[in-house]
């Protein structure tokens, strides 16, 4: 699979699974994943499921504007999002971005699989 597809594919479940069961999101992280929320790093799994899972709205909805990919090494792939999120209680859509390190890891079965290695989300104020 190219590190295009796999970027792409990797954006449209984590975005649908975030948007539906933020718990879900958790075999996509591994003990060394970081999440960068807003400045506030957080390091592993459990971490950063919680941290995902206790933010302070229940409903949300992601728009993805723009996907950019990048190969890392034979092993990894850069991915940069660009959207906007609706969370409930708000009419008005807020800019985001997201960068995503993927990394490939080998499964008992011989199959590829990719996880998050590092997890960068940042909201876009508007000085408007």
């Amino acid at each position: 699979m190219s590190y295009e597809t796999v970027g792409k594919e990797f954006v449209q479940f984590y975005y649908a699974t975030f948007d539906s069961n933020r718990a879900g999101l958790a075999g996509l992280y591994r003990d060394q994943s970081m999440l960068t929320f807003e400045a506030q790093g957080t390091l592993g799994t459990a971490a950063i499921v919680e941290k995902l899972q206790n933010l302070p709205f229940q409903q949300i909805q992601h728009r993805t504007d723009t996907i950019d990919t990048q190969p890392v090494g034979e092993e990894g792939v850069l991915v940069l999002v660009t959207g906007a999120l609706l969370v409930e209680g708000s009419d008005r859509p807020m800019g985001f971005t997201q960068s995503f390190q993927l990394r490939k890891e080998i499964g008992a079965n011989g199959q590829e699989n990719w996880y998050v290695f590092n997890d960068i989300f940042r909201l876009v104020y508007s000085a408007a």
